[in-house]
């Protein structure tokens, strides 16, 4: 089974590395996940101690190519820069956290209303 959703021989070389990218930080995390599980339910703190480790280096592996999507894959450096190592309220570093102008006419195309913000 492919992890292209779009037809493989279509896809550059540089496309390609993207996908392996982004499937690789899915499954680190996912692993991330798995050990931690193991860490808070085993009774064995020997175990507890091997699954921390284990857990700890997915999250290396999974900020290793966050780190290499943010060099190479447009958007990632501006979006991290924007959200990460900042202190306060996540969301309300954005205003609502969304940076979509809702006052702004609908586009062309688009399934809005244009209508803008129904609360301020």
């Amino acid at each position: 089974m492919s992890n292209y959703h779009e037809p493989a021989e279509e896809l550059n070389q540089q496309a390609r590395n993207f996908s392996r990218a982004l499937n690789s930080l899915k499954e680190e995390v996912e692993a991330v996940d798995w050990y931690h599980q193991r860490v808070v339910t085993t009774d064995d703190p020997d175990l507890a101690k091997i699954m921390a480790h284990n857990r700890d280096e997915e999250i290396e592996h999974a900020c290793m190519t966050l780190e290499w999507l943010r060099r190479n894959m447009p958007g990632w450096d501006e979006e991290l820069r924007n959200w990460l190592f900042k202190e306060g309220d996540i969301m309300g570093a954005h205003g609502n956290g969304d940076d979509h102008d809702h006052d702004a006419p609908a586009a062309k195309g688009s399934d809005s209303l244009g209508i803008g913000k129904l609360k301020k």
